[in-house]
C-alpha cells in the first residue's frame, strides 16, 4: 500500500500530465538559432545587455539541456540534427527528414554542371513524418522562414525528405503542391515560406541565373498559380495584406543566405527584411487558420559566422534571432501557443581569461579594477572570445589592439589551423513558454523534444 504523502504525489502528478493533454496547445513556433551553443548566448546575452541583463528568450518560463549527437557521430550537422526534433528519429550526418538506415549519398551535377540533384537511391531508407506535416495533417497553417537559402538544412527538414542536404533543386521541388517530386505528406503545401537563394525556385539563364534551374521549371510561378503571394523585398512583404492572403512565398536574395543582421543594418539601400518582420508577417498570416499553426523560425547565420570565427557578427545575429523572439511574443496569446527555442549544434567559440565586468565581450582580456590588458608568455594580448579550431591560427601570434579586435571583420584567433571552424559536440540549451511549456525541463536528447511537441499539440 503506498503510503499517503506518495499516492497524493502520484495523483498530483497524473493531474498535471492529464491537464496538460487535456488543453492541447493551438499554435507552436519552433526557434532554431543554428549554432548557438551555450556560449553563444552568453556571449550575445553580455554584447547586448550586460553581464545581469537578459536576452528574450533567457526570460521565457522553462528551460533544459538538449543534446545533439547524430545517428554516425559524436558531433552533429544541421541536417540530422533539426531533422531529430522534427521527426523524433536520429539519422546520419547530411541527412534530412529520413529512417535512420539512409545513407548520405552525395547530390549530383545538372545539365549545366550546377550541383544540386538527388543521387539518393531509391531502396535507400524510407521518409519519416515530420512536425510540420503532422500539424498540416490536423488541418493547422504551416510555415518555414529563415535567414539562410530556404531550401538550406534546417528549413528544408520541416518539409523535405532526401539523403543528402545539398540537393537543393530537388528539395525545393518537394514544397510545390501538384508539381514533379512534390512532397504529398504536406497536403495543399506550406502556407509560408521565406528565406533566400531564388535560383533554386527559377530557370537556368546563361546571362542572369546561372546557379538556375536546368529543367527549366519557374517554382515561384507555379506556387502564385495556387494563390500563393510573392514577395522579393522588405517593401512587398511589409505591403502583404494578411486579411487578403493566406499564402506566402518570399525570396529575398537571388543565389546566396540573406546577408548578416550587421551588414543588412548598415547597408541603407538593403531591401532585405529583418527576421523579426519575416517573423511577424508570417504570424499574421497563419493566425487566420482557425485550427491553429505551425511556425519554424530559424537564425541561420549565427552558424556561418561562427564556422568565419567572426564573433561580433555572430552576437549579432543571436541578437536579430532573439528580437524574432521578443515579436512573436507581442503578437500570441502563450495560453494557447507553445514557443520553443533551441539550436541544433553548438560551436567551438569559447571564454578565455578573467576579463572584467563591463569589458566589451569583443575585446580584449582587461582584468581587475584597472582593466590590465593579459598577455600571454610572449607579451601578447589576447582576446576574450577564441575558438577551438578555424582558419585564423597563427604560426607566430602578434600583439593585439582593442581597435583591431572589436572591428567588424575581426576573426578571432583558433587553436588549430583548419579551413573551416568545426561544430562543436555539447549540449545546447532550450527555452520554453506558453502553452504546455512545463513539459521541457531537465537534460534530453533532441528526439525526446520531437515527442514534446507532438504531446503539447495533442497529436
Amino acid at each position: 500500500m503506498l503510503k499517503p504523502i506518495l499516492l497524493s504525489g502520484v495523483i498530483a502528478t497524473a493531474l498535471a500530465s492529464s491537464a496538460a493533454l487535456a488543453a492541447p496547445a493551438k499554435n507552436v513556433i519552433f526557434f532554431l538559432a543554428d549554432g548557438m551553443g551555450p556560449t553563444a548566448v552568453t556571449a550575445a546575452q553580455i554584447y547586448k545587455v550586460g553581464e545581469e541583463g537578459q536576452l528574450t528568450m533567457e526570460t521565457l518560463e522553462y528551460a533544459a539541456r538538449v543534446k545533439t549527437f547524430s545517428n554516425d557521430a559524436q558531433t552533429t550537422d544541421s541536417a540530422p540534427s533539426m531533422a531529430a526534433y522534427m521527426t523524433g528519429v536520429k539519422m546520419n550526418n547530411e541527412v534530412l527528414s529520413m529512417s535512420s538506415d539512409t545513407l548520405a549519398e552525395a547530390p549530383l551535377k545538372d545539365a549545366n554542371g550546377n550541383k544540386g540533384l538527388s543521387g539518393c537511391a531509391s531502396n535507400n531508407g524510407q521518409a519519416v513524418p515530420t512536425l510540420l506535416e503532422l500539424a498540416k495533417a490536423q488541418g493547422k497553417a504551416v510555415g518555414a522562414i529563415t535567414t539562410t537559402e530556404l531550401t538550406h538544412a534546417t528549413p528544408a527538414a520541416t518539409y523535405s525528405h532526401i539523403c543528402h542536404r545539398d540537393a537543393a533543386y530537388d528539395i525545393a521541388a518537394q514544397a510545390i503542391p501538384n508539381g514533379k517530386g512534390f512532397n504529398s505528406a504536406l497536403g495543399d503545401g506550406v502556407d509560408v515560406l521565406m528565406g533566400g537563394a531564388a535560383n533554386y525556385w527559377t530557370p537556368y539563364d546563361a546571362t542572369s541565373n546561372k546557379r538556375g534551374r536546368a529543367d527549366g521549371r519557374d517554382l515561384t510561378a507555379e506556387l502564385r498559380s495556387q494563390g500563393y503571394a510573392s514577395v522579393t523585398t522588405k517593401a512587398e512583404l511589409a505591403a502583404v495584406d494578411p486579411a487578403a492572403n493566406d499564402r506566402l512565398i518570399g525570396l529575398f536574395t537571388k543565389d546566396y543566405h540573406l546577408d548578416y543582421d550587421l551588414d543588412r543594418q548598415k547597408n541603407a539601400a538593403s531591401t532585405q527584411p529583418s527576421l523579426a518582420e519575416m517573423t511577424s508577417k508570417a504570424i499574421d498570416i497563419l493566425k487566420n487558420k482557425p485550427e491553429g499553426f505551425f511556425l519554424m523560425v530559424e537564425g541561420g547565420r549565427i552558424d556561418h559566422a561562427l564556422h568565419g570565427t567572426n564573433a561580433k557578427r555572430a552576437l549579432q545575429d543571436t541578437v536579430a534571432f532573439d528580437n524574432a523572439i521578443k515579436t512573436a511574443l507581442a503578437k500570441v496569446d502563450l495560453s494557447n501557443t507553445l514557443i520553443v527555442v533551441t539550436a541544433d549544434h553548438d560551436h567551438t567559440m569559447t571564454f578565455n581569461g578573467y576579463s572584467a565586468k563591463g569589458n566589451n565581450i569583443l575585446d580584449l582580456v582587461k582584468e581587475g579594477p584597472e582593466k590590465t590588458i593579459k598577455r600571454d608568455i610572449n607579451g601578447n594580448a589576447i582576446t576574450t572570445l577564441a575558438f577551438g579550431n578555424g582558419p585564423t591560427r597563427k604560426d607566430t601570434r602578434t600583439d593585439l589592439t582593442s581597435d583591431q579586435v572589436t572591428a567588424d571583420d575581426y576573426l578571432q584567433e583558433t587553436g588549430v589551423k583548419l579551413g573551416s571552424e568545426t561544430h562543436g559536440g555539447g549540449d545546447v540549451m532550450l527555452f520554453a513558454s506558453g502553452a504546455n511549456a512545463e513539459l521541457f525541463k531537465g537534460t534530453m536528447d533532441n528526439t525526446a523534444v520531437f515527442a514534446k511537441v507532438k504531446s503539447a499539440l495533442g497529436l
